[in-house]
């Protein structure tokens, strides 16, 4: 996703200047007395990021009449969540490349990686309770559980053949959908919106965060490392077998089968054996999924009354359908 194709997709002047300040309080809020666990919990921040996440909470908040510190506040603690969970990510994978440099693991060590993102994750909690209130914190709370239950049955399914679609959306939409559903609602929230107006935008979310994610993980198979900030077809080595890698295991079980273990064992690289995977007859079975979640988003943004907003959500989903082209 890029930063200059999401500015044109939302040509809200307020928006921009608004993550300008939600970039400073970023930083603001992440630091500590420590000037070491600074260094390491704003690394990843420093890295940059499209902030996708906050600016759904800032685009929220157009929606309402509230403060404009709070809905900023609310997408500054959604995004902490975020980073906090990538220092986590990338132990668990063993990665050691995010957003273009080193991961924090490979730059330091697994323990600081986890501390740092410990750290992130409390702060976005202390944020929550001085800003935004104890119903703000509640959310916040069981998002991030969502979050881990998915994580944890990713990890479960690792190098797994035996589970389905079935299983993968349940990991998508615990550790994807929630917290971009969260970031809607939190924005939303902080903005002061009527009760059906945060329905409306919280279910737009939970479908394209389902897409975001498909999307995601249609271009780890189809993209280089360059665009991606991280080698192509890097959730097969890790075991990650995203939606058409279980597709193509439904399709063609014992061929898919001996090139996972293949893989697996290091007998051929991922590179060699990523087009039965990325081919268009794979890809085309997991755009259909794709499918159903953008009709049940375009129609929960119908619901919303701003149409300056409403029509820049029907523009986010067209973008993400099409980045996946």
């Amino acid at each position: 996703m890029d930063s200059k194709e999401l500015e044109n997709i939302i040509p809200l002047p307020s928006i921009w200047e608004n993550l300008k300040e939600l970039e400073k309080r970023l930083i603001q809020v992440s630091n500590s007395s420590d000037a070491y666990l600074t260094e390491i919990s704003q690394y990843l921040i420093s890295a940059g990021g499209k902030r996708f996440r906050p600016l759904i909470s800032l685009l929220a908040g157009e929606l309402g009449d509230g403060s404009k510190e709070k809905v900023i506040d609310a997408g500054v603690s959604v995004e902490l969540i975020h980073l906090g969970s990538l220092y986590h990510d990338d132990v668990i994978d063993g990665a050691t490349t995010r957003r273009g440099v080193e991961s924090t693991n490979k730059k330091w060590n697994s323990t600081l990686s986890i501390l740092a993102g410990d750290y992130l994750l409390a702060r976005s909690s202390e944020l929550a309770a001085e800003s935004l209130g104890l119903e703000s914190v509640k959310l916040l709370a069981s998002t991030y559980a969502q979050l881990v239950e998915g994580q944890t049955k990713e990890v479960q399914f690792s190098f797994d053949t035996n589970h389905g679609t079935d299983d993968y959306l349940k990991i998508i939409e615990g550790k994807t959908a929630s917290l971009i559903k969260t970031s809607a609602k939190l924005g939303a929230m902080a903005s002061e919106c009527k009760q059906e107006t945060i329905s409306s935008i919280s279910k737009w979310a939970w479908h394209s965060g389902i897409i975001f994610q498909i999307t995601d993980d249609i271009l780890d198979l189809s993209s280089d490392e360059k665009t991606l900030g991280k080698p192509s077809g890097n959730d097969i080595i890790e075991g990650t077998y995203t939606l058409p890698v279980l597709i193509a295991l439904e399709k063609y079980p014992e061929k898919i089968n001996k090139i996972l273990s293949d893989i697996s064992e290091n007998k051929v690289g991922v590179n060699e054996v990523i087009n039965e995977f990325n081919n268009d007859e794979i890809i085309s079975e997991s755009k259909l999924f794709l499918k159903t979640h953008l009709e049940k988003s375009e129609s929960a943004a119908k619901e919303i009354d701003n149409k300056t907003v409403r029509n820049i959500l029907l523009d986010i989903n067209t973008y993400l359908i099409e980045r996946s082209n």
